[in-house]
């Protein structure tokens, strides 16, 4: 599975750093290095609500505040 977060200015200021943050920490935490890749990118076009984030080929607002949520529902159901 590859997680690609946005980095662009827009993401950056609603939290990008946090989120990439958290998400190497819960990939860490339930051992999931091997089979979960975590990048970023600038700008993806999404902007709209919070941090653009992509699993696989689905987009995602996350903020900072819900990356566990997101973490459990989108990634760790999915692995």
């Amino acid at each position: 599975m590859k997680i690609t977060v946005c980095i662009g200015s827009s993401c950056h200021i609603k939290g990008s750093r946090q989120v990439v943050t958290q998400l190497q920490k819960l990939i860490a935490e339930n051992n999931m290095g091997d089979k979960v890749e975590l990048g970023g990118t600038f700008c993806m076009g999404n902007c709209q609500k919070g941090v653009c984030v992509k699993v696989d080929n689905d987009f995602h607002s996350v903020s900072p505040d819900m990356v566990e949520e997101f973490f459990l529902k989108n990634v760790k159901e999915k692995v």
